[in-house]
């Protein structure tokens, strides 16, 4: 296997590579010169072609052999492996692309690998005597295949002292105030969460909602009923108008007046006709009576509760005013208005960080980060940077990432991170830079200097290498002094992109299909190494990374 990332059709990830240079380089171009941490990633695993070999030895033996025993073994092997691929007819880069899902095949050609122990025994047996041929075979054997994958894949496949997905899943908990509600979306912000409180008893107080399941009539009931110390959701329609088949769908009349959501809530829960959109073909679809929505805001209500802290009580609005932008509303989105309406800021409403911006509801100009979590609340929030949402609380988050995360042992050297760890990380870097930021904003060098270190101690540079999502911290220590630092940070990120772009360009065309994300993000990075070190008037650093640019945007987009 060529490294741990999954593949996309390009030449560097995911990929099979034979471990022989000849075969690999005229496929995939010179393995030699991949950039460091695609070479040396735990994943680059080498068999030499070796288990394919010995099992077709043992596939030509068996079909001799045995005709009806082969064709027992072929049948499980195409029926759990090539058919289930033919059968689902899959899209690429699915979650679920696995050698685990296949593993059926993989036992079925594990029985002719152990089969060709008796070709390569009939074969020893000529030169020497019986008893010495089994024990020289079965070494062989072992030796060539068992010992040979065990040495390759041991490194990737162990987990042991990584205690990531459950500090994770504690650390967005551990993100929200008390008797609050988090909503999730997907399998790697809401299992570990999930595991974190219904087995390690972490912060039962909170209650998760899963928006992938949020569409369905029976989760919404069972998220209304008490648990733990959580107390059931707010809502205000009952349960019956949210069954399976009823209001899966809302449409949305455009009008851009604003309403009150809880009157738009009422008005699409009405059953009676008049209420509802009637169809050319006679069906009658319940909808939304616009798509500008109002919540009332009861100033000292969200004062002495902590939505809104004293130090933005300037920045309270009310009401707070939204804009819906679909055209429609599934019922999870539906869902997410009732409880919004009938909570009335009683209990803090947070959306994890991995949510998809699509299912915020139109609320990302009312989020607060506070950790790994936005919280929502009545503020006016300046515009964000493009790609961010709402508004960092440096307090809060300062007091969650300094003192209550932890992060599962990442920062040990000897800990295997696969590629959805190293993805998450890097998100985590760039999160911990936004905050150094904002607390430079409030003029308090100290404390981000602090978040800075915090940032590279996260994860050892020789498990991930400094790229991109590390600029932010490079800026951090720059504008709080640590000149050094910044600089010697910003010099690695700078030789970890000419590493891919100097391989890139060293390419011939055929192999530069599907490489336009390493090209733009590494490109990216330079460019905006160069635009921070001509803000900070850094002129050796932008003369060096200008030349950069101009070198291998010649060099990359000619062609």
């Amino acid at each position: 296997r060529q490294n741990d990332i999954q593949g996309n059709g390009n030449n560097m990830c995911g990929n099979w590579i034979s471990g022989i240079n000849f075969l690999d380089n005229a496929r995939l171009g010179d393995q030699e010169n991949l950039p460091a941490d695609l070479k040396n990633n735990p994943g680059n695993n080498r068999y030499f072609m070796i288990p394919l070999l010995l099992g077709l030895l043992g596939l030509i033996w068996q079909y001799k052999k045995d005709n009806n025993d082969f064709i027992v073994v072929l049948s499980f092997f195409i029926m759990t492996g090539l058919a289930i691929i033919v059968y689902l007819n899959q899209t690429p880069n699915q979650p679920r692309e696995r050698d685990y899902a296949y593993v059926g095949s993989f036992y079925a050609f594990a029985i002719w690998i152990g089969l060709s122990l008796v070709p390569i025994y009939n074969a020893v047996r000529k030169y020497l005597n019986n008893k010495v041929a089994a024990i020289i075979s079965t070494l062989v054997l072992l030796a060539a295949c068992p010992a040979l994958m065990a040495s390759e894949n041991w490194d990737d496949h162990d987990r042991s002292g990584r205690y990531t997905a459950r500090d994770i899943g504690a650390n967005y908990l551990n993100s929200t105030a008390p008797n609050s509600i988090i909503f999730t979306y997907g399998d790697n912000d809401s299992f570990p969460v999930w595991y974190a409180q219904e087995v390690e008893g972490v912060r039962t107080d909170v209650r998760v909602i899963n928006l992938s399941y949020f569409q369905a009539g029976w989760y919404i009931k069972m998220m209304r009923q008490k648990a733990y110390e959580s107390d059931p959701i707010p809502m205000t329609l009952p349960n019956e108008k949210y069954n399976d088949g009823t209001r899966d769908q809302l449409l949305i009349n455009s009008t851009g007046r604003a309403v009150p959501i809880k009157d738009a809530v009422l008005f699409a829960g009405q059953d009676d006709r008049r209420y509802m959109y009637e169809l050319s073909r006679g069906e009658f679809f319940n909808y939304l009576p616009s798509n500008v929505f109002t919540i009332d805001v009861d100033s000292q209500k969200v004062l002495s509760n902590g939505t809104v802290k004293d130090y933005y009580k300037d920045r309270l609005i009310s009401p707070m005013i939204w804009n819906y932008s679909s055209d429609y509303v599934l019922k999870g989105n539906f869902a997410i208005m009732d409880l919004l309406a009938t909570n009335d800021w009683d209990r803090p409403i947070y959306f994890a960080t991995t949510v998809p911006s699509s299912q915020y509801n139109g609320l990302e100009n009312f989020f607060v980060q506070e950790g790994l979590a936005y919280r929502v609340a009545p503020i006016k929030i300046d515009e964000p940077a493009p790609g961010s949402f709402g508004m960092i609380d440096p307090y809060v988050m300062y007091d969650n990432v300094m003192n209550k995360f932890k992060w599962g042992n990442a920062e040990d050297p000897s800990v295997y991170l696969d590629e959805t760890n190293r993805r998450m990380f890097s998100n985590f870097r760039n999160t911990i830079g936004d905050l150094g930021k904002a607390l430079l904003v409030l003029g308090d060098t100290t404390k981000a200097i602090e978040v800075a270190d915090k940032g590279m101690a996260l994860v050892p540079h020789s498990k991930m290498p400094y790229d991109y999502f590390m600029i932010t911290i490079a800026e951090v220590y720059l504008r709080a002094g640590e000149t050094e630092k910044g600089e010697a940070l910003l010099g690695d990120i700078i030789e970890y992109a000419k590493e891919y772009l100097l391989y890139i360009s060293s390419l011939d065309s055929k192999f530069k299909y599907g490489l336009d994300y390493p090209m733009g993000i590494n490109m990216q990075t330079i460019l905006d190494i160069y635009r921070l070190s001509v803000n900070l008037g850094m002129t050796p650093l932008a003369d060096i990374s200008e030349a950069l640019i101009n070198d291998y945007y010649y060099k990359l987009y000619s062609y």
